[in-house]
């Protein structure tokens, strides 16, 4: 089975969010599983120098955009045994940031159409082209459009992936002709039209052979009006052809076993883990305590993350709960500025750091008990599988992957590795963390609990396994 990945960033390379981590993970259990993986991604200039040193110049062609013919060089990196390729052009790429800018739909139309085309340059036809979101969702339109009657794409079968719905890639109706080659055929309901402009993100839903997203709640939800952003409809017509795969984390580099951010490594040892606790409470100026459960927060500060239910209610509890409270992020001023201001009111039990550090991140998934996150929506979330990895306790609101991923614990049959609470609503929150520090005072059912969660497989192997199985399924269709 042979796989190409077109996305438009990945780690170690590039990075803007959790898309990111997903096609610098997913390639490489999928090779484990067999099958052959390249993975395309624009050669932007933030990529680090010395993977730059690394790339091997293997091709340049033309691509049409528009009535411009625009160069396109081809780089390739063999980074961990997945062959990446990097499209190069200076235009498009060579910029500060990966996204925002007013040529946005033009720059991604530009890789949209590179991907095909450079297949024969770099000699591989794969079985199936995995679009991940709507930077790369025209190329199941292009391919429908402009390649099949080439025997070369004849039998190319295409995934994508939502990774979020929020974001569509929403352009001017003139994008269609001048920059695709595209008639008025693919500017329908049925199409790419959408509320006479043109989507990216829909293109890619109707014109894929099976589309995916990052858990089977966000794949149940984004038919609803509320999460549909108005492609709710289309989504519903899918039927079968839309699953949902929860993400997974690299049990490797998250191991706190031999994480090295960390003060002290541990493999399911409470009193390791409680001893990370007072590193991080001296370092953090808190009263150095084993017992006192800290609370944690690594987030970006915005609202979709459910800020506004701990406004409500973090001063009542520090003020009348034994407890601590770290938080780490950055996003809107407005949030950050509150809990700046929180830690003043409440120095000797809340620790607030409005900066993002991946050392100091891992230390607070290491030394914190219960790890907040009380989302309105996130479609698979990252940070409770890590939380759950190094044994903090998830508290969270059942949406999206947080409620396939976390089950709440049942202190009568021992079952759950976490805490949940279903209504935008903060007391409710509030009542569910309190529930979770009563089990915090029961070592007995406390210990459960943290086992429950350290045994856990938060692995790319289960999710590699369903995605194969789509790829053979829609490859047997041909």
């Amino acid at each position: 089975m042979k796989v190409l990945f077109a996305a438009a960033e990945a780690v170690p390379f590039i990075k803007t969010g959790g898309l990111a981590d997903v096609i610098g993970a997913l390639p490489r259990a999928l090779q484990s599983s067999g099958a052959q993986i390249r993975v395309v991604l624009p050669n932007y200039r933030g990529i680090p120098d010395h993977f730059r040193r690394q790339m091997e110049h293997v091709g340049e062609l033309y691509v049409p955009v528009g009535w411009r013919n625009q160069y396109c060089g081809i780089e390739k990196l063999v980074h961990e045994q997945v062959i990446y390729y990097f499209v190069d052009n200076e235009y498009y790429f060579g910029r500060d940031s990966v996204y925002g800018y007013t040529d946005d739909g033009e720059r991604f139309a530009f890789l949209n159409r590179a991907v095909p085309q450079l297949l024969k340059t770099v000699d591989f036809q794969p079985d199936v082209i995995h679009c991940h979101d709507w930077h790369t969702g025209l190329i199941p339109v292009l391919l429908h459009a402009h390649y099949r009657h080439d025997p070369f794409y004849r039998d190319i079968r295409t995934v994508l992936t939502i990774h979020n719905l929020l974001y569509q890639g929403i352009f001017p109706y003139e994008v269609l002709g001048e920059l695709l080659e595209l008639d008025d055929r693919y500017f329908t309901m049925d199409g790419l039209e959408f509320y006479g402009e043109i989507n990216y993100m829909k293109g890619g839903i109707i014109y894929s052979d099976h589309v995916t997203t990052v858990s089977p709640t966000y794949a149940r939800e984004i038919q609803t009006d509320h999460f549909g952003y108005g492609l709710n409809g289309v989504l519903r017509s899918l039927g079968p052809k839309l699953s949902g795969i929860v993400n997974g984390i690299d049990m490797n580099s998250y191991n706190p076993a031999t994480d090295q951010h960390i003060a002290i490594q541990y493999r399911s040892s409470i009193a390791k883990k409680r001893k990370n606790k007072m590193h991080l409470q001296e370092e953090l100026h808190l009263p150095v305590s084993c017992d006192v459960p800290m609370i944690a927060m690594v987030t970006r500060m915005v609202d979709s993350k459910g800020l506004d239910l701990v406004l409500r209610v973090l001063d009542e509890m520090l003020t009348f709960d034994d407890m601590q409270f770290v938080i780490l992020g950055t996003g809107d001023g407005k949030y950050e500025h509150w809990f700046m201001e929180a830690e003043q009111r409440h120095p000797q039990k809340m620790s607030a750091r409005i900066t993002f550090s991946e050392a100091l991140s891992r230390k607070i998934y290491a030394s914190s008990d219960i790890f907040l996150m009380p989302s309105n929506f996130e479609p698979c979330g990252i940070s409770q599988l890590l939380a759950l990895r190094y044994g903090s306790i998830p508290v969270v609101r059942e949406t999206g992957g947080l409620n396939d991923t976390v089950h709440a614990y049942n202190e009568f049959t021992g079952e759950g590795n976490g805490f949940s609470f279903t209504n935008m609503n903060a007391h409710d929150m509030m009542h569910t963390i309190r529930r979770a520090i009563s089990f915090y005072r029961q070592p007995e059912h406390w210990n459960k609990i943290v086992k429950n969660a350290i045994d856990g497989d938060y692995s790319w192997n289960i999710s590699a396994s369903k995605y194969m199985d789509i790829y053979h399924r829609i490859a047997d269709e041909v």
